[in-house]
Order: structure tokens, then C-alpha cells, then sequence
């Protein structure tokens, strides 16, 4: 597996695996693969998966010994000895159902995205409640998942005008990917449908409710159900 990877040092504490330069779902899984090979035989290293990359972050005093080797050096040789393996490396990922409210207040810009596609709303909400994605890693903001796996019909440019605010919650598109907004944030992407649950809860053990490498499904809800698990949320 190492051969094609770029090794490049960040800075004193940090170095990244290039797996490719482009989205594309086989290379993140490659990507995910190795971060989980990773965090099982090298658990002192810290993993941070990208589409095509992966963040090693290491305490460079533990990785020196004094020989005059630097600690990149030996980040590398430990890393590449684990991923020779990594390929048969297949994790079991976490399966996660997100409720979503289609449309309405809650996705002001279905419609738009419908016209976009030339498709009806309905259609828009079908297919894309129908796909199987995959959080290819997280950015922007805290708990933002980048979701691989939407239908080609449903591609669609950004906004040209961003939104100054953006619900938490909201489900959106923006290109050949689609997202969820873990807080009230700025943000460009095309809106078409809103959660009721928290993405992000900084008081959490685990503050992000998705991961990168987990498997995700939408299901289309009403809004009084929505209303419903908004409020259970909040109780």
C-alpha cells in the first residue's frame, strides 16, 4: 500500500499522507482504511482523515531517541511498516439514520434545486433520502461532515450569494457533495432540508455525533415530527 503514498513533514509535530489529489470514493476509502489500520497499531499517533490525505500528529520527544534520526523519520518507517497491511484493513463502519424535514421553512432552496436538476421536489427528496453516503472526513466547522455518495442528478453549483447565517441543522448541497450544518454558521450551499438532531455538542465525551468512515442514511420526516424530536432533544 505505501509505495504511492507522499509522505511531506507539516511541522515539528505533524506529517501527511497523501493517498491522491482528487474526491473520489476508492481513494477515501483508502484514506479511511489506513486511519483505522493506524489508530490499532500505532495509537499513539493522532489520525486526522481528509478526502485524499491523512494528518499524522505525533509527540516528536517521543519519537527521538537521541540518535540523531529525526522524528519524521521514524514516524514514517513505523507508519509505512503498519499500512503495508492496511488494504485487508477493512473496519466495520458505524451505520447512522438522520432524520431531515424536506423543504418548507426548512429547505428554502429545494425548489431551486429541483429546477437546477429539472426534476420536481419530490424527486429531489426521493433520490437524495435514497443514497448511501459516507462522511469522507470532517472541516470547515466543528462536527461539519462532507458526505460522499449523492446521486449525480442532484450536483449543483453553491450559491453565488452565501448566507450570512445558516440554521444548525440544515441539510444541504453544494456541488457533487452534501453536508449538514453542525451549528448557525455562514455558508453557500444549497439548503434543501433541516435535522432536528444536534450535530456538534462541545459538552459530549464525544462532541461530533458522525465520524469520518461512518455510513449515513436520510429519512424523510414530517414537521410535526420534527417539532417532536427537537423538543425530546431538548428536554
Amino acid at each position: 500500500m505505501t509505495p504511492d503514498i507522499e509522505f511531506e513533514a507539516l511541522a515539528e509535530d505533524a506529517l501527511l499522507l497523501r493517498f491522491g489529489n482528487r474526491i473520489d470514493l476508492d481513494i477515501n476509502a483508502r484514506v479511511q482504511a489506513a486511519a483505522a489500520c493506524l489508530r490499532q497499531r500505532l495509537p499513539q499517533l493522532e489520525c486526522v482523515p481528509a478526502y485524499a490525505s491523512l494528518l499524522l500528529r505525533f509527540d516528536p520527544l517521543g519519537w527521538s531517541n537521541g540518535d540523531g534520526q529525526l522524528p519524521h523519520w521514524r514516524v514514517q518507517v513505523a507508519a509505512s511498516a503498519a499500512l503495508a497491511e492496511a488494504d485487508t484493513y477493512i473496519p466495520a463502519p458505524r451505520e447512522l439514520l438522520i432524520p431531515v424535514c424536506y423543504g418548507g421553512d426548512y429547505g428554502p432552496d429545494l425548489a431551486e434545486v429541483a429546477a437546477l436538476c429539472g426534476l420536481d421536489a419530490q424527486a429531489v427528496t426521493t433520490l437524495h433520502a435514497a443514497a448511501d453516503y459516507r462522511v469522507a472526513m470532517l472541516g470547515f466547522a466543528p462536527g461539519f461532515p462532507y458526505l460522499l455518495g449523492l446521486d449525480p442528478q442532484l450536483a449543483v453549483p453553491r450559491r453565488s450569494n452565501p448566507r450570512q447565517r445558516v440554521p444548525a441543522g440544515s441539510v444541504a448541497i453544494g456541488g457533487n457533495q452534501t453536508g449538514i450544518y453542525p451549528d448557525e454558521l455562514p455558508g453557500g450551499w444549497q439548503l434543501i432540508g433541516r435535522t432536528p438532531l444536534r450535530l456538534f455538542d462541545i459538552a459530549s465525551g464525544n462532541p461530533s455525533r458522525l465520524a469520518p468512515g461512518d455510513h449515513v442514511r436520510f429519512h424523510a420526516i414530517d414537521e410535526d415530527r420534527f417539532l417532536q424530536l427537537a423538543a425530546d432533544r431538548t428536554a
